[in-house]
């Protein structure tokens, strides 16, 4: 994508393999700033304390955690122990258990020697695959506007929460892909975009990207878009996902369930954009089966932005010892959704529409 008139992807390797580089999206969209990982220990920071977010970009980030990791030791435990440390950093997104199982495979039965070599060109075919993927459900999702525009020939209205653009992935993202897609077609769409509390994701990133490559948007308060949904104001739904289920389930940033209710109760279309990698093809239950991350409670306590003298700045928000809860998702039941947009087509969300489009899946079905 472009910043400023320059192509970015969210995440590349530095030249000889020493480091790589990221866009540090805690400080966006007031200053843009790159950040080199050069050990294992600051890929996990890095992951933990959402230097990088989005289940496509933390599976990327941890694949070259593995690389730096490596560089420093080419040894089975130095392997085994990337892996442990990294699988910690967050619980709820697969593409981070994919991306390191694919990593550890790859490389365990290769000598000491070809490791580091073989590590980054793997996590280089990942981040590869990723872009691919993203641009594959970007132009399924096209489809999809395109055929509402030529409905209704005016300006179709989308609704999305979080960030599920490019900064979530390593180029083109998952929910904003098609978006991307029909602006540059000419189809003329604006974007409601959910501010996303705790951490702002929508209102601190997917606006600043939105706004780089030109599409027109508006943030609003999360608790907006079901009134605007009520008044006619959204076309079609557009959110990613950190984890579905076989079964079609989704788990994505908390408040998505409640889109997905209103958007229901309003006859209104509500996809999930959802590459391969972020199904767990494993569990049919997400109620009960997806472990729900729980985050700090200074991310409740507290806002960050720019003060009156041009500086960011946090405060507080809340009152003294005040007791916080801070879920990061929430589980969105298949029933609610109209259908997930992956890089094969569109399906329905549920075990059969999922083994329409990928069928050597079937035999992990039930």
């Amino acid at each position: 994508m472009q910043i400023d008139g320059k192509a970015y992807r969210s995440i590349w390797p530095v030249k000889n393999h020493l480091a790589v580089e990221i866009i540090d999206q805690r400080k966006l969209p007031h200053e843009f700033e790159i950040v080199r990982l050069e050990t294992l220990e600051e890929a996990a920071t890095a992951i933990r304390d959402m230097y990088v977010r989005g289940a496509p970009l933390i599976g990327a980030t941890a694949a070259y955690g593995v690389c730096l990791a490596l560089k420093e030791s080419p040894t089975d435990a130095s392997l085994e122990q990337a892996v442990a440390v990294l699988q910690s950093t967050r619980p709820t997104a697969i593409n981070l258990r994919w991306a390191l199982s694919g990593m550890q495979k790859w490389l365990a039965n290769l000598p000491a020697s070809e490791r580091l070599e073989a590590a980054f060109t793997y996590a280089a075919q990942i981040c590869d695959e990723d872009v691919a993927l993203c641009r594959a459900m970007g132009n399924n999702g096209f489809e999809l506007i395109d055929t509402l525009w030529k409905q209704h020939s005016r300006t179709i209205n989308i609704l999305t929460h979080c960030n599920a653009g490019w900064l979530a992935t390593v180029d083109w993202g998952t929910a904003l892909a098609p978006i991307y897609m029909a602006h540059d077609a000419g189809i003329p769409v604006h974007v409601w975009v959910d501010e996303t509390r705790p951490r702002n994701q929508g209102a601190h990133l997917t606006a600043w990207e939105l706004g780089q490559h030109g599409v027109p948007y508006t943030v609003i308060v999360d608790n907006a878009g079901g009134h605007l949904m009520q008044h006619g104001q959204v076309d079609i739904c557009f959110v990613g996902t950190d984890r579905t289920t076989a079964s079609g389930d989704v788990c994505n940033k908390i408040g998505t369930y409640l889109k997905a209710l209103a958007a229901k109760d309003n006859g209104v279309p509500f996809y999930v954009c959802a590459p391969s990698p972020s199904i767990d093809w494993a569990i049919n239950d997400g109620l009960k089966e997806i472990p729900i991350e729980q985050r700090g409670e200074e991310e409740v306590h507290t806002l960050s932005g720019i003060d009156v003298k041009g500086h960011i700045s946090t405060i507080k928000i809340t009152p003294d010892k005040a007791p916080v809860s801070n879920y990061a998702f929430d589980v969105t039941p298949a029933k609610l959704i109209t259908g997930l947009v992956t890089e094969r087509g569109v399906c329905e969300a549920s075990p059969a529409g999922l083994q329409g489009l990928f069928p050597e899946k079937y035999g992990t079905l039930t």
